[in-house]
C-alpha cells in the first residue's frame, strides 16, 4: 500500500494484521483552514491536513480482559503492522480492565464507510472574509480595531472493530472569535459565534454590536464586590453546564464524591433542581448541533471506555422540567450503579421556554443588574457542591432601568452551576452560542440567557 492509503483500507488492514481477540481501530482524517486578523487587517491563513490512528487491543485472560491503546499520527500503511503489534504488546502486558465489557456488535455499517474522507479549505470562507474586509472598513471609519480568528475543521472518523462494526462520522467544527478595541486599549468587547460552515455568521452584525458595547463602555462605574442581580448571556450560561456535564458522572455520585451524591448515599436522581421548566438535553441529531451518533473513544476513563466505541447514542434529558433525570454512565459504571446507560454526547442544549432575547430581557430590566459578556479562567473549588470560581472579560455592564447606563469594573465569581440552576428567575430564548472558556473543547451548545437575583461577585478584578 502507499502513503495515500484510503481511510477504510487502513482500518481492514490493521484489522487482518491483528492477533488477539479483540481489535478496535479508529482513523481521524483531519483538515482545518483558518483566517487571523489584527488591527483591522488579515494577518495569516492556512489550511492543513493530517491522519491520526487508534488502535485498542484486547487480550482475553483468566482474571478478565485487559486492554492496550496505542495512536500515532501520519500513519501510513508501512507504518500498520508496527502499530498494532504495539497495542497488543500493551494489552498482553496489562492487567485486567476495569472496564472490560464486550466489544459493541450489530451496529449497523455506515453506507459511506468506503467513501473518501470529506476536506475543509478555504473556500468556507467565500462568503465570510469578503464580508469581514467590509467590517473592517466599518471598524476603521468607526475609530475601532477589530482582532481574532475564525477556524474551520472537519474530521472524518472511520470506525473499525474485529466484531464487524464499520462506522463513519464526518464532523464539521467553526468558531469565530471577535474583538473589538478602542485605539487606546482602554476598551475591549468580545463576541463569538460556533458554526458548521460559517454560512450562518454575519460579521456586519458582530461588529455593531461590539461597536455599540465599546459605546456603553465610555462611562465608567466602578462597583465593590457584592450580589448583583445579573445577566448571564448564552455563552456564560453555557461555559457553567458544560462542566457541570463533565462533573456529573454516575459512579462519582453513587460513591460520594460529587453534588450529585445523596448525603448518606445513593445520588439526587429525581430531585428538583430547579423551579423554572428547565431541560438540559443532549442529542446527537440536535439541528445545527449535530455529532457523532455513536461513541468515539480513544481512551477510557471517567465518562467513556474504549470497549464500548460504536455503542449507539440517542437523545439523553439530563435534567427534564427541573428535575434531575440522568448521569452519565458507560457500560461498566450503568452495571456498577445499577443505572441506565448513558454515554455522553458530544452537544448540549438548555431549554427553558422562555421567548425574550439576552436585549429583551435587560429592557425588562428594573432596578439595577449587571449584563455579562463572557467568563474565563473557570477552576473547580469544591466538587462537593461543584462551587466553580473565575473571572468576568471583555465587559461587565450597569443596567438600570431597562437602560444600559455604563460600564464597570470586573469580577471574580463564586458560584455552582447547579445552584444558580435552583436561583435562576429568568430563562430566556435557547439559542447557539460559543463557550468563551471551553471553546477548544466544546463548541455545540445552545443555550438561554438567565436572570440571577444574587450572583456572587466576590471580588474585585483587575482583568479586562
Amino acid at each position: 500500500m502507499s502513503r495515500v492509503s484510503k481511510p477504510y483500507e487502513i482500518v481492514e488492514r490493521a484489522l487482518e494484521l491483528s492477533t488477539t481477540d479483540g481489535l478496535v481501530v479508529i482513523a481521524d482524517e483531519h483538515s482545518s483552514a483558518n483566517l487571523r486578523w489584527a488591527g483591522n487587517a488579515l494577518t495569516t491563513n492556512g489550511v492543513t491536513r493530517g491522519r491520526t490512528l487508534t488502535v485498542v487491543a484486547t487480550v482475553d485472560g483468566a482474571k478478565g480482559t485487559a486492554s492496550g491503546v496505542v495512536s500515532r499520527s501520519a500513519v501510513t500503511a508501512d507504518d500498520l503492522e508496527p502499530l498494532v503489534r504495539a497495542a497488543e504488546a500493551a494489552a498482553r502486558g496489562a492487567g485486567p480492565a476495569e472496564d472490560a465489557q464486550p466489544l459493541v456488535s450489530g451496529v449497523p455499517s455506515s453506507p459511506d464507510f468506503t467513501d473518501a474522507p470529506a476536506e475543509t479549505g478555504s473556500e468556507v470562507f467565500g462568503d465570510f472574509a469578503p464580508a469581514l474586509g467590509d467590517a473592517f472598513a466599518r471598524a476603521r471609519s468607526g475609530g475601532r480595531e477589530l482582532y481574532g480568528f475564525a477556524n474551520h475543521e472537519l474530521n472524518s472518523t472511520y470506525l473499525g472493530t474485529s466484531t464487524g462494526l464499520r462506522l463513519r462520522h464526518d464532523q464539521p467544527t467553526g468558531t469565530l472569535e471577535l474583538n473589538a478595541k478602542s485605539p487606546d486599549r482602554t476598551r475591549s468587547a468580545w463576541a463569538g459565534r460556533s458554526t458548521r460552515d460559517f454560512k450562518d455568521v454575519d460579521p456586519a452584525a458582530l461588529d455593531a454590536e461590539l461597536a455599540q458595547r465599546l459605546r456603553w463602555a465610555e462611562r465608567r462605574i466602578e462597583l465593590p464586590a457584592g450580589r448583583y442581580e445579573t445577566l448571564l448571556p448564552p455563552t456564560a450560561v453555557a461555559d457553567l453546564l458544560i462542566y457541570q456535564l463533565w462533573s456529573s458522572t454516575a459512579r462519582d455520585a453513587v460513591e460520594g464524591r460529587t453534588v450529585f451524591s445523596q448525603p448518606g448515599g445513593g445520588t439526587r436522581l429525581g430531585e428538583t433542581l430547579a423551579p423554572l421548566p428547565l431541560t438540559l438535553r443532549s442529542d446527537p441529531h440536535a439541528p445545527g448541533l449535530e455529532s457523532s451518533p455513536f461513541v468515539i473513544a480513544h481512551s477510557s476513563g471517567d465518562s467513556g471506555s474504549v470497549f464500548d466505541n460504536g455503542l449507539p447514542l440517542a437523545p439523553t434529558d439530563w435534567v427534564r422540567e427541573g428535575k434531575l433525570e440522568r448521569l452519565t454512565t458507560t457500560r461498566h459504571t450503568a452495571a456498577l450503579t445499577g443505572l441506565p446507560v448513558s454515554p455522553a454526547i458530544d452537544n448540549l442544549v438548555l431549554d427553558g421556554g422562555g421567548e425574550r432575547s439576552l436585549e429583551e430581557m435587560v429592557a425588562a430590566t428594573t432596578g439595577r443588574a449587571l449584563l455579562l459578556t463572557c467568563l474565563w479562567y473557570i477552576r473547580e473549588v469544591d466538587p462537593a457542591t461543584l462551587l466553580l470560581t473565575g473571572l468576568t472579560r471583555d465587559g461587565v455592564y450597569l443596567v438600570e432601568d431597562g437602560e444600559v447606563v455604563g460600564e464597570v469594573n470586573n469580577f471574580r465569581f463564586n458560584e455552582s452551576p447547579v445552584d444558580l440552576l435552583s436561583r435562576a428567575s429568568e430563562a430566556g430564548r435557547t439559542e447557539k452560542t460559543l463557550p468563551r472558556e471551553w471553546g477548544d473543547w466544546f463548541t455545540r451548545a445552545a443555550m438561554p440567557a438567565l436572570r440571577i437575583p444574587d450572583f456572587n461577585m466576590s471580588s474585585v478584578s483587575q482583568g479586562v
